[in-house]
C-alpha cells in the first residue's frame, strides 16, 4: 500500500496532496498494490470522497481533539502510529510548508529514510525511484531507498492531478492517543492574509518581479497582469524582498518559495543561481529584461528584450484581447 497524508485549508484538501495522490494512484498500479489517503483532524470524515474520487481504496481517519490544528509533534506521533498498525510500503506527503516539516519528523520516529522535494517518481524492478533536483537545480539525483516504508516530499505542480472520478471504498477509522505534554505549543488564533492572492506555490502561472522594478510601487505592473489570469500570483526575487518591496511570502528561489507553474514569467530578473534553483522545473518560463546578457535568458524558453515598463503593459493589453477571442 501506498499512502499519503491529506493536507487540508479552509474545509477542503489541498490541490498539492490530491496531486500527491493522483501520483500514488499511479506507481501504486504498477506495483500491483493498493492506495490509501489519511485525513488527521478534528471530524474530517467529510474529506473522504474527495480522496476516493482521486483514487483513494481506503480512506483511514485519525481523528482527536489534540489534532483539530496542527502540531508537528501530535501529527508525527498520529501517523508513526498509522504506520506501525497500517504498515504501508510507502508514505507520500505533499512538498508544502507544513509537509516539509512534517515527513522527516515522522521518518525520524520511523527510523526511516526519506527522499524531498521529489519531481519525478518511478518503479524499477518492483521498487520505487525517486528523482530529486540537488547543486541548486543544476543536477538531478535517482535514488532508492532500503528503509521501509519508503518516506518522500513530492513537490507542488510537478506531477499531474488525475481525474475527479466519483467513487467510493472503504473508510478505516483510527484510534491514536496524544499523551498529555505531547503538544508543546498549541494554536490559538489563525489570522489570515488580507490579500486575496494566490500562494505562488500553488499558482498555476507565476509573475516574479527583481531589483528591475525600481520600487515597490511596481509591483502593480505585475498584479494587473496576474489578474488576467484566473490562478496567477506574484512572485518575487530575494533582492526585491530583502529591499522591503514585496513580502517574504513571495519569495521564489533557494532561500524561499520552489515553484512550478505551467507559464512562469520572470519579470526584471537577472537571474542568479539562487533564484533559478526556486523555479527551474517551470513548465513554461518567459524572462523580461533589457539586459542582453542577463543569466535568465540561458533558461527561458522564450525571452523579451526590452525595457519592462514598456513591454509589461502591452503584454497584459494582448493577453487581454486573445483570451477574450
Amino acid at each position: 500500500m501506498i499512502a499519503v497524508f491529506m493536507e487540508k485549508r479552509d474545509g477542503k484538501i489541498k490541490k498539492s496532496s490530491l496531486e500527491a495522490l493522483s501520483e500514488a494512484k499511479r506507481r501504486a498500479g504498477e506495483m500491483g498494490v493498493e492506495t490509501a489517503a489519511i485525513l488527521v483532524g478534528d471530524a474530517v470524515a467529510d474529506l473522504a470522497p474527495a480522496a476516493f474520487g482521486r483514487g483513494a481504496a481506503k480512506v483511514y481517519l485519525i481523528e482527536n481533539n489534540y489534532l483539530a490544528d496542527y502540531s508537528s509533534q501530535a501529527y508525527a506521533l498520529a501517523l508513526a502510529e498509522f504506520v506501525r498498525e497500517a504498515k504501508p510500503a510507502a508514505i507520500f506527503f505533499a512538498g508544502t510548508a507544513m509537509g516539509r516539516d512534517l515527513a522527516p519528523r515522522v521518518a525520524a520516529r520511523l527510523g526511516a529514510g526519506l527522499a524531498s522535494d521529489c519531481v519525478k517518481i518511478a518503479v524499477k524492478a518492483g521498487a520505487l525511484e525517486f528523482t530529486r533536483p540537488i547543486y541548486a537545480g543544476k543536477a538531478f539525483l535517482s535514488l532508492t531507498l532500503r528503509s521501509t516504508p519508503k518516506v518522500a516530499t513530492l513537490r507542488p505542480n510537478v506531477f499531474p492531478l488525475g481525474e475527479a472520478v466519483p467513487g467510493a471504498g472503504e473508510v478505516i477509522k483510527m484510534d491514536v492517543t496524544v499523551p498529555d505534554g505531547t503538544v508543546k505549543g498549541r494554536v490559538t488564533e489563525v489570522i489570515k492574509e488580507e490579500s486575496a492572492e494566490v500562494d505562488v506555490t500553488e499558482a498555476d502561472m507565476v509573475i516574479s518581479g527583481g531589483r528591475g522594478l525600481k520600487g515597490p510601487e511596481n509591483f502593480a505592473l505585475l498584479r494587473d497582469l496576474a489578474a488576467v489570469f484566473p490562478r496567477a500570483a506574484v512572485g518575487a526575487s530575494r533582492s526585491a524582498v530583502d529591499s522591503g518591496w514585496i513580502g517574504h511570502s513571495h519569495q521564489v528561489g533557494q532561500t524561499g518559495k520552489t515553484v512550478s507553474p505551467n507559464l512562469y514569467i520572470a519579470v526584471g530578473i537577472s537571474g542568479a543561481i539562487q533564484h533559478l534553483a526556486g523555479m527551474s522545473s517551470s513548465k513554461v518560463i518567459v524572462a523580461v529584461n533589457k539586459d542582453a546578457e542577463a543569466p535568465i535568458f540561458k533558461v527561458a524558453d522564450y525571452g523579451i528584450l526590452g525595457d519592462l515598463f514598456e513591454v509589461v503593459p502591452r503584454l497584459k493589453d494582448e493577453l487581454k484581447k486573445a483570451l477574450a477571442e
